[in-house]
């Protein structure tokens, strides 16, 4: 089997009132990290000021801000240029984590594929917000 060192990676932009994220956000991390469901390969709180000013800080310049025990792997993988992008859907006044994690499960699957001479093209996720609102009118058009 092509054993991939790592599996697909998903930018997830997490934003919160203030400069830290709550402790359900980080124990439902820790939950998925510690599960083996997810590896965090980067992690950074964004913050936008009300002048607009925009502040970058690495996990691990963090300390003992954030009550979560998970390991960063690959710190620096989201770039100066992924960062302006998302740092301007933070509104003013409000921060966010930008975490980098990595699907373990689509690893190992993205591996199976490669093994038998195949390749993925091409994945879109669909937010879960709109699978939701679109099976939900659905199954109220079959109700009627």
């Amino acid at each position: 089997m092509a054993e991939f060192e790592y599996g697909p990676v998903d930018l997830y932009l997490v934003g919160f009132p203030g400069e830290a994220p709550d402790q359900g956000v980080m124990d439902a991390l820790s939950e998925l990290v510690g599960g083996g469901e997810i590896r965090i390969l980067d992690f950074l709180l964004v913050s936008r000021s009300h002048d607009d000013e925009i502040t970058v800080v690495e996990f691990e310049d963090l300390g003992d801000e954030l009550d979560i025990d998970i390991e960063v792997l690959e710190a620096g993988l989201v770039g100066d240029e992924d960062i302006e992008e998302l740092a301007a859907l933070i509104p003013a006044g409000t921060s966010a984590a930008l975490v980098a994690m990595e699907l373990v499960w689509a690893k190992r699957l993205a591996s199976k594929f490669a093994a038998s001479g195949s390749e993925v093209i091409q994945a879109e996720r669909i937010p879960a917000p709109v699978v939701n609102a679109v099976l939900s009118e659905a199954s109220e058009g079959d109700e009627q």
